[in-house]
Protein backbone atom coordinates (compact mmCIF):
# COMPACT_ATOMS: atom_id res chain seq x y z
CA UNK A 1 0.00 0.00 0.00
CA UNK A 2 3.17 2.26 0.91
CA UNK A 3 4.78 1.45 -2.42
CA UNK A 4 1.36 2.28 -4.53
CA UNK A 5 0.95 5.73 -2.45
CA UNK A 6 4.74 6.48 -3.12
CA UNK A 7 4.24 5.28 -6.65
CA UNK A 8 1.14 7.85 -7.32
CA UNK A 9 3.62 11.19 -5.68
CA UNK A 10 6.38 10.47 -7.56
CA UNK A 11 3.75 10.36 -10.86
CA UNK A 12 2.28 13.48 -10.07
CA UNK A 13 5.41 15.04 -9.29
CA UNK A 14 6.62 14.05 -13.16
CA UNK A 15 3.48 15.40 -14.57
CA UNK A 16 3.82 18.84 -12.63
CA UNK A 17 7.34 19.44 -13.89
CA UNK A 18 6.88 18.07 -17.60
CA UNK A 19 3.83 20.42 -17.60
CA UNK A 20 5.95 23.50 -16.31
CA UNK A 21 9.00 22.56 -18.57
CA UNK A 22 7.06 22.13 -21.35
CA UNK A 23 5.78 25.87 -20.91
CA UNK A 24 9.43 26.82 -21.66
CA UNK A 25 9.58 25.24 -25.09
CA UNK A 26 6.39 26.61 -26.23
CA UNK A 27 5.79 29.66 -23.86
CA UNK A 28 2.25 30.03 -24.48
CA UNK A 29 -0.35 26.93 -24.28
CA UNK A 30 -3.46 26.27 -23.58
CA UNK A 31 -5.47 22.80 -21.69
CA UNK A 32 -5.84 20.75 -25.02
CA UNK A 33 -2.17 21.73 -26.22
CA UNK A 34 -0.78 19.92 -23.12
CA UNK A 35 -3.41 17.24 -23.28
CA UNK A 36 -2.08 16.82 -27.29
CA UNK A 37 1.31 17.24 -26.46
CA UNK A 38 2.42 15.25 -23.13
CA UNK A 39 -0.59 12.78 -23.74
CA UNK A 40 -2.31 13.37 -20.67
CA UNK A 41 -5.94 13.60 -19.13
CA UNK A 42 -7.91 16.87 -19.00
CA UNK A 43 -7.92 16.88 -15.37
CA UNK A 44 -5.08 15.93 -14.83
CA UNK A 45 -3.39 18.89 -16.79
CA UNK A 46 -6.62 21.01 -15.29
CA UNK A 47 -5.49 20.08 -12.12
CA UNK A 48 -1.61 21.16 -12.77
CA UNK A 49 -2.45 24.17 -14.04
CA UNK A 50 -4.41 25.80 -11.55
CA UNK A 51 -1.97 24.79 -8.60
CA UNK A 52 0.90 26.37 -11.15
CA UNK A 53 -1.43 29.58 -11.15
CA UNK A 54 -1.65 29.32 -7.28
CA UNK A 55 1.67 28.98 -6.87
CA UNK A 56 2.36 31.73 -9.21
CA UNK A 57 4.78 30.28 -11.50
CA UNK A 58 1.94 30.76 -14.74
CA UNK A 59 -0.63 32.85 -15.63
CA UNK A 60 -3.40 33.41 -18.20
CA UNK A 61 -1.89 35.47 -20.99
CA UNK A 62 -4.74 35.46 -23.41
CA UNK A 63 -7.03 32.75 -25.87
CA UNK A 64 -6.72 30.99 -29.20
CA UNK A 65 -9.61 29.86 -31.29
CA UNK A 66 -12.26 31.05 -33.80
CA UNK A 67 -14.31 34.00 -33.00
CA UNK A 68 -17.85 31.75 -33.31
CA UNK A 69 -16.69 29.57 -30.65
CA UNK A 70 -15.41 29.38 -27.09
CA UNK A 71 -11.67 30.86 -27.07
CA UNK A 72 -9.70 28.43 -25.08
CA UNK A 73 -7.93 30.45 -22.70
CA UNK A 74 -3.65 30.28 -23.37
CA UNK A 75 -1.44 29.96 -19.88
CA UNK A 76 2.10 30.96 -19.90
CA UNK A 77 5.32 31.54 -17.72
CA UNK A 78 5.37 34.09 -15.14
CA UNK A 79 8.55 34.98 -15.92
CA UNK A 80 9.69 37.56 -12.95
CA UNK A 81 8.43 34.58 -10.37
CA UNK A 82 11.79 34.05 -9.79
CA UNK A 83 14.46 35.67 -10.43
CA UNK A 84 18.67 35.40 -10.12
CA UNK A 85 21.82 38.05 -9.67
CA UNK A 86 24.98 37.44 -11.23
CA UNK A 87 28.54 39.30 -11.04
CA UNK A 88 31.33 39.17 -12.59
CA UNK A 89 34.31 40.48 -10.91
CA UNK A 90 37.20 41.68 -13.06
CA UNK A 91 40.57 43.58 -11.99
CA UNK A 92 38.88 46.88 -12.53
CA UNK A 93 35.48 46.25 -13.09
CA UNK A 94 32.26 44.96 -11.33
CA UNK A 95 29.38 43.86 -13.67
CA UNK A 96 25.76 42.87 -12.31
CA UNK A 97 22.89 41.64 -13.59
CA UNK A 98 19.66 40.30 -13.04
CA UNK A 99 17.83 37.06 -15.05
CA UNK A 100 14.25 36.17 -14.84
CA UNK A 101 13.31 32.50 -15.49
CA UNK A 102 13.06 33.14 -19.29
CA UNK A 103 17.27 33.88 -18.75
CA UNK A 104 16.30 37.44 -20.24
CA UNK A 105 18.71 39.87 -18.63
CA UNK A 106 16.01 42.42 -16.85
CA UNK A 107 18.43 44.63 -15.24
CA UNK A 108 22.41 45.73 -15.36
CA UNK A 109 25.31 47.75 -14.28
CA UNK A 110 29.03 48.12 -14.60
CA UNK A 111 31.08 49.98 -12.31
CA UNK A 112 34.92 50.65 -12.45
CA UNK A 113 36.03 49.34 -9.40
CA UNK A 114 39.44 48.27 -8.96
CA UNK A 115 39.80 44.20 -6.93
CA UNK A 116 41.03 44.38 -3.60
CA UNK A 117 40.50 41.00 -1.30
CA UNK A 118 39.60 43.56 1.73
CA UNK A 119 36.08 43.92 3.44
CA UNK A 120 35.71 47.68 2.24
CA UNK A 121 36.01 46.30 -1.75
CA UNK A 122 33.52 43.27 -0.32
CA UNK A 123 30.58 46.07 1.20
CA UNK A 124 31.37 48.14 -2.18
CA UNK A 125 30.10 45.01 -4.29
CA UNK A 126 26.90 44.31 -2.15
CA UNK A 127 26.32 47.87 -1.68
CA UNK A 128 26.16 47.94 -5.77
CA UNK A 129 23.98 44.67 -5.98
CA UNK A 130 21.38 46.33 -3.06
CA UNK A 131 21.65 49.58 -5.67
CA UNK A 132 20.60 47.08 -8.47
CA UNK A 133 17.76 45.71 -6.52
CA UNK A 134 16.17 48.86 -5.42
CA UNK A 135 16.78 50.82 -8.21
CA UNK A 136 14.80 48.50 -10.52
CA UNK A 137 12.25 47.66 -8.36
CA UNK A 138 12.98 44.04 -7.87
CA UNK A 139 11.26 41.95 -5.21
CA UNK A 140 13.62 40.52 -2.92
CA UNK A 141 11.67 37.59 -2.12
CA UNK A 142 11.62 35.90 -5.64
CA UNK A 143 15.63 36.05 -5.47
CA UNK A 144 16.81 32.75 -5.85
CA UNK A 145 20.66 33.79 -5.59
CA UNK A 146 23.73 35.29 -6.54
CA UNK A 147 26.40 33.63 -8.79
CA UNK A 148 29.68 35.59 -8.77
CA UNK A 149 32.03 34.43 -11.90
CA UNK A 150 35.96 35.13 -11.11
CA UNK A 151 39.09 34.77 -13.62
CA UNK A 152 40.07 31.93 -11.14
CA UNK A 153 39.65 27.92 -10.39
CA UNK A 154 37.13 27.04 -7.73
CA UNK A 155 36.49 24.34 -5.63
CA UNK A 156 33.99 21.80 -6.68
CA UNK A 157 31.42 23.27 -4.10
CA UNK A 158 31.33 26.53 -5.02
CA UNK A 159 32.75 28.15 -1.64
CA UNK A 160 36.50 28.71 -2.51
CA UNK A 161 39.10 29.69 -5.15
CA UNK A 162 42.33 27.60 -4.85
CA UNK A 163 44.12 29.25 -7.94
CA UNK A 164 44.37 32.61 -9.24
CA UNK A 165 47.20 34.68 -10.76
CA UNK A 166 45.23 37.52 -12.72
CA UNK A 167 44.14 39.41 -9.35
CA UNK A 168 45.01 38.63 -5.88
CA UNK A 169 41.98 36.22 -5.56
CA UNK A 170 43.98 33.26 -4.01
CA UNK A 171 41.94 32.30 -0.53
CA UNK A 172 39.06 34.10 -1.40
CA UNK A 173 36.15 32.50 -0.43
CA UNK A 174 32.25 32.71 -0.36
CA UNK A 175 32.09 34.43 3.21
CA UNK A 176 33.96 37.03 2.21
CA UNK A 177 31.24 37.83 -0.18
CA UNK A 178 28.40 36.78 2.21
CA UNK A 179 29.21 38.83 4.97
CA UNK A 180 27.28 41.53 3.22
CA UNK A 181 24.93 39.91 0.68
CA UNK A 182 22.23 37.89 2.60
CA UNK A 183 21.50 35.41 -0.75
CA UNK A 184 22.18 32.24 -1.46
CA UNK A 185 26.26 32.70 -3.21
CA UNK A 186 27.98 30.41 -5.49
CA UNK A 187 31.25 31.19 -7.21
CA UNK A 188 31.85 30.22 -10.58
CA UNK A 189 35.08 30.50 -12.75
CA UNK A 190 34.60 32.83 -15.27
CA UNK A 191 34.72 30.72 -18.75
CA UNK A 192 32.83 27.96 -17.10
CA UNK A 193 30.04 30.93 -16.59
CA UNK A 194 30.23 32.31 -20.14
CA UNK A 195 29.41 29.09 -21.65
CA UNK A 196 27.22 28.11 -19.68
CA UNK A 197 25.07 30.88 -21.05
CA UNK A 198 25.59 28.93 -24.68
CA UNK A 199 23.82 26.13 -23.13
CA UNK A 200 21.37 27.77 -22.10
CA UNK A 201 20.67 29.12 -25.25
CA UNK A 202 21.73 26.54 -27.40
CA UNK A 203 19.52 23.52 -26.00
CA UNK A 204 20.60 21.43 -28.75
CA UNK A 205 23.80 21.79 -28.73
CA UNK A 206 25.74 18.11 -26.91
CA UNK A 207 29.40 19.31 -27.51
CA UNK A 208 31.71 22.05 -27.83
CA UNK A 209 34.17 24.32 -26.60
CA UNK A 210 33.61 27.54 -25.64
CA UNK A 211 36.92 29.90 -26.11
CA UNK A 212 36.47 33.20 -23.48
CA UNK A 213 38.74 35.95 -25.77
CA UNK A 214 39.07 38.79 -22.78
CA UNK A 215 41.56 40.23 -20.97
CA UNK A 216 42.51 37.03 -19.92
CA UNK A 217 41.89 34.22 -22.41
CA UNK A 218 39.56 31.38 -20.42
CA UNK A 219 38.13 28.32 -22.06
CA UNK A 220 35.36 25.80 -21.04
CA UNK A 221 34.51 22.13 -22.22
CA UNK A 222 30.91 21.74 -22.64
CA UNK A 223 29.96 17.44 -22.79
CA UNK A 224 26.41 16.40 -23.34
CA UNK A 225 25.13 19.93 -22.51
CA UNK A 226 27.19 20.48 -19.17
CA UNK A 227 30.12 22.15 -18.71
CA UNK A 228 32.98 19.67 -17.61
CA UNK A 229 35.48 20.61 -15.34
CA UNK A 230 37.69 18.13 -15.26
CA UNK A 231 39.19 15.65 -12.28
CA UNK A 232 40.81 18.61 -10.43
CA UNK A 233 38.70 21.47 -11.86
CA UNK A 234 41.32 22.83 -13.97
CA UNK A 235 39.93 21.83 -17.50
CA UNK A 236 39.94 24.01 -20.66
CA UNK A 237 42.54 26.17 -19.69
CA UNK A 238 43.60 26.86 -23.33
CA UNK A 239 45.06 30.46 -22.20
CA UNK A 240 47.74 28.45 -21.22
CA UNK A 241 48.62 26.48 -24.18
CA UNK A 242 51.95 26.83 -25.44
CA UNK A 243 51.50 28.53 -28.81
CA UNK A 244 55.24 30.02 -29.39
CA UNK A 245 57.97 28.38 -27.61
CA UNK A 246 59.94 30.62 -25.74
CA UNK A 247 57.35 33.39 -26.86
CA UNK A 248 56.51 36.30 -24.58
CA UNK A 249 56.42 35.96 -20.76
CA UNK A 250 52.70 34.91 -19.74
CA UNK A 251 51.62 36.44 -16.09
CA UNK A 252 51.23 32.93 -15.01
CA UNK A 253 55.44 33.24 -15.38
CA UNK A 254 55.50 30.39 -18.54
CA UNK A 255 56.82 31.89 -21.50
CA UNK A 256 54.34 31.62 -25.50
CA UNK A 257 51.11 30.83 -23.58
CA UNK A 258 48.13 31.89 -26.02
CA UNK A 259 46.67 34.15 -23.35
CA UNK A 260 49.82 36.64 -24.28
CA UNK A 261 48.78 36.28 -27.77
CA UNK A 262 44.98 36.66 -27.80
CA UNK A 263 43.78 38.72 -24.87
CA UNK A 264 41.95 41.79 -26.02
CA UNK A 265 44.40 44.12 -24.44
CA UNK A 266 46.50 42.87 -27.38
CA UNK A 267 44.12 45.01 -29.52
CA UNK A 268 42.79 47.70 -26.81
CA UNK A 269 46.45 48.78 -25.80
CA UNK A 270 46.15 50.15 -29.00
CA UNK A 271 43.56 52.29 -29.03
CA UNK A 272 43.70 53.82 -25.29
CA UNK A 273 42.55 50.23 -23.83
CA UNK A 274 39.48 50.84 -25.52
CA UNK A 275 38.47 47.98 -27.61
CA UNK A 276 35.23 49.59 -29.59
CA UNK A 277 37.51 52.37 -31.03
CA UNK A 278 39.92 49.08 -31.56
CA UNK A 279 37.69 47.62 -34.40
CA UNK A 280 35.72 51.11 -35.32
CA UNK A 281 39.68 52.04 -36.44
CA UNK A 282 39.65 48.74 -38.14
CA UNK A 283 36.29 49.06 -39.90
CA UNK A 284 37.63 52.89 -41.06
CA UNK A 285 40.61 51.11 -42.71
CA UNK A 286 43.41 52.24 -40.29
CA UNK A 287 45.92 50.41 -41.58
CA UNK A 288 48.10 49.80 -37.91
CA UNK A 289 45.52 48.32 -36.64
CA UNK A 290 44.93 46.18 -39.59
CA UNK A 291 48.13 44.98 -39.25
CA UNK A 292 47.84 44.23 -35.80
CA UNK A 293 44.61 42.30 -36.72
CA UNK A 294 45.93 40.07 -39.29
CA UNK A 295 48.78 38.88 -36.51
CA UNK A 296 45.85 38.30 -33.85
CA UNK A 297 43.92 36.48 -36.38
CA UNK A 298 46.65 34.03 -37.51
CA UNK A 299 47.25 33.36 -33.26
CA UNK A 300 43.52 32.71 -33.11
CA UNK A 301 43.32 30.55 -36.21
CA UNK A 302 46.66 28.09 -34.97
CA UNK A 303 44.61 28.04 -31.07
CA UNK A 304 41.57 27.04 -32.79
CA UNK A 305 43.21 24.46 -34.34
CA UNK A 306 44.51 23.19 -31.61
CA UNK A 307 41.92 22.74 -29.66
CA UNK A 308 39.75 21.21 -32.77
CA UNK A 309 42.37 18.59 -33.52
CA UNK A 310 42.25 17.45 -29.92
CA UNK A 311 38.27 17.52 -29.37
CA UNK A 312 36.92 17.48 -32.58
CA UNK A 313 33.79 19.35 -31.67
CA UNK A 314 32.23 23.10 -32.07
CA UNK A 315 34.17 25.69 -30.83
CA UNK A 316 32.17 29.08 -29.57
CA UNK A 317 34.49 32.43 -29.77
CA UNK A 318 33.24 34.73 -27.00
CA UNK A 319 34.53 37.33 -24.32
CA UNK A 320 35.03 41.26 -25.13
CA UNK A 321 36.71 40.21 -28.67
CA UNK A 322 33.87 37.69 -29.77
CA UNK A 323 31.52 40.22 -29.40
CA UNK A 324 33.09 41.99 -32.42
CA UNK A 325 34.12 39.22 -34.06
CA UNK A 326 31.07 38.17 -36.53
CA UNK A 327 32.01 40.32 -39.47
CA UNK A 328 35.37 38.84 -39.80
CA UNK A 329 34.71 35.10 -39.00
CA UNK A 330 34.61 34.49 -42.57
CA UNK A 331 38.53 35.36 -42.85
CA UNK A 332 38.99 33.63 -39.72
CA UNK A 333 37.61 29.97 -41.05
CA UNK A 334 39.97 30.34 -44.20
CA UNK A 335 43.04 31.10 -41.59
CA UNK A 336 41.92 27.97 -39.58
CA UNK A 337 41.02 25.85 -42.69
CA UNK A 338 44.54 26.06 -44.14
CA UNK A 339 45.87 24.67 -40.89
CA UNK A 340 43.04 21.94 -41.05
CA UNK A 341 44.49 18.21 -41.97
CA UNK A 342 41.53 16.97 -41.89
CA UNK A 343 38.91 19.27 -44.22
CA UNK A 344 39.16 21.78 -46.12
CA UNK A 345 36.92 24.30 -44.02
CA UNK A 346 36.20 25.52 -40.98
CA UNK A 347 32.37 25.28 -40.40
CA UNK A 348 33.11 24.21 -36.44
CA UNK A 349 33.61 27.83 -35.83
CA UNK A 350 31.13 30.01 -34.38
CA UNK A 351 30.40 33.51 -32.35
CA UNK A 352 28.51 33.40 -29.21
CA UNK A 353 25.34 33.98 -28.51
CA UNK A 354 25.14 36.02 -25.67
CA UNK A 355 27.37 38.75 -26.52
CA UNK A 356 27.38 40.95 -23.60
CA UNK A 357 27.65 40.21 -19.78
CA UNK A 358 28.22 36.31 -20.68
CA UNK A 359 29.73 35.95 -17.41
CA UNK A 360 27.89 37.70 -14.68
CA UNK A 361 24.70 36.05 -16.87
CA UNK A 362 25.79 32.42 -16.92
CA UNK A 363 26.68 32.86 -12.94
CA UNK A 364 23.19 34.13 -12.58
CA UNK A 365 21.39 31.03 -14.95
CA UNK A 366 22.78 28.48 -12.75
CA UNK A 367 20.15 28.90 -10.03
CA UNK A 368 17.66 29.76 -12.47
CA UNK A 369 18.40 26.22 -14.10
CA UNK A 370 18.49 24.41 -10.97
CA UNK A 371 15.50 26.08 -10.09
CA UNK A 372 13.75 24.62 -12.82
CA UNK A 373 14.59 21.85 -12.57
CA UNK A 374 13.45 21.47 -8.81
CA UNK A 375 9.60 21.61 -10.14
Amino acid sequence: MAGKKTLNVEIKRINRSSIYHHFFQNRALTKQNLVSDLQLCLPTVTKNIDDLVADGLIKKSGSQGHTGGRRAITYSIIEDAKIALGIDVTGNHVTIVAVNLLGDIIASTRHRMKFEATDSYYQYVANTLDTLIQNSNLNREHILGVGIGLPALVDIDRKSVFFSKIINLSGTTLEDFSKYIPYDIRLFNDANAAAFTETWLNHNMKNAFYLMLSNNIGGSMIINSAVYSGDTQKSGEVGHITLVPNGKRCYCGQYGCVDTYLAATNLSDLTDENLSAFFKGLKSGNKELKKSWDIYLDHLASTVNIVHVLLDCKIILGGYVGEYLDPYLSDLKERAARLNTFSNDADYLKTCSYKKESIAAGAALNFIVSFIESI
